[in-house]
Order: C-alpha cells, then sequence, then structure tokens
C-alpha cells in the first residue's frame, strides 16, 4: 500500500508534493504573525496581519493580508522543513525581490517584480501580480523593496 503522499505508478513511488496556502482570514488586524502558522511549516519575521484601508493596496482574496512590520519594505519567511516552491500575490509601491535562501543562507534563486504595482496607478502591472520561486531544498525566504511598501496574500508553499 503506497503511503500518504505517495502515488503507485508501475510499483514505482513517486512523490506527490504537499501544498499549503495560508488563511489570513482568522488574524486579527494589526496582529503581528510568527508563529501564528508554526503548525503548517512556516515562522514569520518582521510581519504585519492588516486589512488594506489604502485603495492603492487591495487584498487579492478575503480581506486581510500580511505586511512588512515594524520595519518596512522587508518580509521574512522559514520553513520549518525545506519546501520546493513558494508563491504569493504581491502589490507594492516599489520594485520588490524574493529571494530563496538554503539551509547554509546561500541563495538559491530569486524573482522580482520589476516595478510599482499599485490600483488606480499608471503601473504596467496589475495589483496582485503573482510572484512564485521554484528551487530544491528552500529554508528561508525574503521580500525586499527599498524604501516602499509592499503586501502579499494568498501566501503557498510546497513540501
Amino acid at each position: 500500500m503506497p503511503s500518504q503522499n505517495k502515488i503507485d505508478i508501475d510499483e514505482e513511488q513517486v512523490a506527490v508534493p504537499t501544498c499549503i496556502c495560508l488563511n489570513l482570514e482568522d488574524l486579527k488586524c494589526f496582529e503581528a504573525v510568527e508563529r501564528q502558522y508554526e503548525q503548517w511549516g512556516v515562522i514569520f519575521n518582521n510581519s504585519i496581519a492588516i486589512q488594506p484601508s489604502n485603495p492603492a493596496f487591495p487584498a487579492h482574496s478575503g480581506v486581510t493580508v500580511l505586511m512588512g512590520a515594524p520595519k518596512s519594505g522587508f518580509l521574512e519567511a522559514t520553513f520549518l522543513r525545506p519546501v520546493c516552491s513558494v508563491s504569493t500575490f504581491v502589490t507594492s509601491s516599489q520594485r520588490l525581490v524574493l529571494c530563496a535562501y538554503d539551509q547554509n543562507n546561500q541563495l538559491l534563486t530569486q524573482t522580482a517584480l520589476p516595478a510599482a504595482n499599485l490600483a488606480n496607478s499608471d503601473s504596467a502591472l496589475p495589483p496582485s501580480t503573482l510572484l512564485s520561486l521554484t528551487a530544491n531544498d528552500i529554508h528561508r525566504i525574503t521580500f525586499n523593496t527599498f524604501d516602499g511598501q509592499f503586501i502579499i496574500d494568498d501566501f503557498s508553499f510546497c513540501f
């Protein structure tokens, strides 16, 4: 009998990724977010839950999002066991870089939102643009924007 998260194909065991998408709606507005999702395998640093009142920063789904705070322009997530992909919807007032690191803090891969994508602006990018990273053994990710603000929503990752 195949074990959980495995599929038996021609008598070969093939791993099936387990993906988690965090529901942020249970968070209270202005709640510091750190270990609330530890049971799902992720710990946040410099993160706060908000319900944006500024229409330039719309939520992708629901009303609650995460924002880097108290230090603006930075948010970090550390995974309790390595993941192979991370994705989230991002709205930012500036160019934003999403980086993935291994257990030795070596950069594995990165992607960027090349410019601001605020709602009701002249940006070529729509608000809530999906950013995704894929690499083996991602232990930590960071979001960085210089001198700007950003929100993330529908944060998901796969083991």
